[in-house]
């Protein structure tokens, strides 16, 4: 059945279910490459825990190479979605091959850049002489593995528009068993430690890439890869960067969240600080993955119902979203706050770390309820076409507000490592009141504007 059928036509509950289901599993196995490897390093005998703080060191690294296939892929999707609703087949096909050709390309940059400075960021971003080694000894292998990165989660999101969200589930679905598989392997069977982790994880995102390029190579894809398109045409990739600022501003400024965080909390908690900051990111990751699933799931809907003028199927996406966003993100705040020791155990055993990253969790979690309408209004703007707006509201959490109030709050209270995990629930408050405003306000508009042009 062509996307244009079931898109514009099957019931919008239904369709949701059909399409976020895939994407939300894909994204929670997808969480699996990391938080596999910081489990079996966690358990590294006699030096887990500083294995797992200097691998978590590296956390913005790889956010930043993740940001850049969000930048590309994530821009890239809504608009193929909207092109489809207007029936422009060819120009939504020049689209993602153009989109895969800039995936190639930032691949290489990011490589040479982080080879070459590499440990001088990993020593910026927290690393302590005690932890550098492992941090150092991960990474150096991890970069290698870039280009398979940034294919595996830039082009699967070209499935995901179509509609085929089973095989976007099952392109990160292979990759995540694969390295489950490998880890214990590399890490333990060779001795290869850290590096092994990091060899698994690389060696599975390349099974990855290959299965998605294939499938878009091959005639089941609605769309396909074709080297008659492979172009850096700039006039088609411009208006995809700029939707995809958004979800690139959100992946990106969390490393340089993670970076002023664990600068903060070395100073003011020493190593078990970061250790614990390294479990806390985990589980935030755990948290938005799954709601960012969830908005992938609903964007093929609201894009292309956008472009098709059909105002009362994308309200249904849109508020369908919203109230499923919002319930799992009070369901794991629950859990969370009930069931901490469950969570921090999955990590490591050490009693002192264990009691340490308990108190922080309450604070760092305390508002995390109500992070789902962020999320989904956030990402409602990128697939409604309002680059802006999800711009603005992407910098206003971290940029403007949680980075400040990191080394702010410290100067106003006792405990200052208290202080910094106590940012992070002040900037959500804010920040979702605010979003929830501004997007109440533009929703309805955008729909009294299509039902005035259907009139």
């Amino acid at each position: 059945m062509e996307n244009k059928e079931f898109l514009g036509t099957e019931k919008v509950s239904k369709l949701f279910v059909k399409l976020a289901v895939p994407t939300i599993v894909a994204q929670l196995v997808n969480l699996l490459y990391n938080m596999v490897d910081r489990i079996y390093i966690g358990h590294m005998k006699d030096i887990g825990s500083l294995a797992l703080t200097g691998v978590g060191v590296c956390m913005p690294v790889i956010m930043i190479i993740s940001a850049f296939a969000c930048l590309i892929g994530m821009g890239g999707a809504p608009q193929v979605s909207i092109s489809l609703g207007k029936g422009e087949h060819e120009r939504a096909e020049r689209i993602m091959n153009c989109c895969f050709m800039f995936l190639i390309l930032v691949s290489v940059i990011l490589t040479v850049f982080l080879r070459i400075f590499g440990d001088r960021l990993l020593l910026l971003f927290g690393a302590s002489e005690n932890t550098i080694p492992y941090a150092s000894a991960y990474m150096n292998i991890y970069v290698l593995g870039t280009l398979f990165v940034q294919l595996s989660l830039g082009m699967n999101m070209f499935i995901t528009c179509q509609g085929f969200t089973k095989i976007s589930m099952l392109s990160v679905i292979i990759g995540a068993v694969m390295n489950i598989i490998l880890d214990p392997i590399f890490i333990f069977g060779l001795d290869m430690g850290v590096r092994g982790a990091a060899m698994a994880t690389i060696v599975s995102q390349a099974v990855s890439a290959v299965w998605i390029i294939r499938f878009l190579f091959g005639k089941k894809t609605g769309i396909k890869l074709q080297k008659r398109f492979f172009k850096f045409d700039f006039k088609l990739i411009l208006p995809c960067m700029a939707l995809g600022v958004s979800p690139f501003i959100m992946q990106s400024t969390e490393s340089i969240l993670n970076i002023c965080f664990n600068s903060s909390l070395l100073k003011y908690g020493g190593d078990i600080a970061v250790g614990a900051m390294t479990i806390l990111s985990t589980l935030m990751q755990f948290s938005l993955l799954p709601l960012q699933g969830m908005s992938q799931g609903a964007q093929p809907i609201t894009s292309y119902n956008l472009g098709a003028g059909k105002p009362e199927r994308v309200k249904q996406s849109v508020m369908l979203l919203l109230k499923v966003c919002f319930a799992y993100s009070m369901i794991f705040w629950v859990t969370l706050i009930m069931f901490p020791t469950f969570y921090v155990k999955l990590f490591n055993s050490n009693a002192e770390l264990v009691t340490y990253t308990q108190w922080a969790m309450r604070i760092y979690f305390a508002v995390l309820g109500i992070f789902g309408v962020q999320i989904a209004c956030q990402q409602s703007f990128i697939a409604l076409g309002n680059a802006k707006s999800s711009v603005f509201l992407a910098l206003l959490r971290k940029v403007i507000l949680l980075i400040p109030l990191i080394y702010i709050l410290p100067h106003f209270l006792e405990n200052k490592a208290f202080a910094v995990y106590l940012a992070e629930p002040v900037a959500d408050i804010i920040a979702v009141s605010t979003t929830s405003v501004m997007f109440y306000k533009y929703f309805k508009k955008v729909l009294n504007n299509m039902q005035k042009k259907n009139n």
